[in-house]
């Protein structure tokens, strides 16, 4: 197997998009938003009672998380639903659960 040149593997794009979401996913609330979202679509307020803080905290990391591509979000009603579209995104906070998460 060839080694290749590391321009010719990573694109500038690619290493800025991975990095903008890793900066924005290392706040522990945000991390923790996150974990809660897994692959479902959850209310703010379901989001509110699973992670344990103020509703405007959590909205202020909702719009960090939106902001940054990583969560995308549904109205129904006069409810927001948040969700985490990316599939790679998904598989990535899979990995972190199974690697620093105590398992039962």
């Amino acid at each position: 197997m060839e080694i290749q040149d590391n321009q010719e593997l990573y694109h500038d794009a690619d290493i800025e998009r991975a990095a903008r979401c890793l900066k924005a996913m290392s706040h522990p609330l945000r991390l923790k938003i996150l974990c809660v979202l897994g692959v479902e679509a959850i209310s703010v307020q379901d989001i509110v009672e699973k992670v344990g803080t103020s509703q405007s905290n959590i909205s202020q990391h909702l719009a960090i998380l939106r902001e940054k591509d990583i969560l995308n979000f549904k109205k129904e009603a006069n409810r927001v639903y948040y969700y985490i579209d990316d599939p790679r995104m998904l598989k990535l906070i899979e990995m972190m659960r199974q690697i620093f998460c105590k398992q039962c």
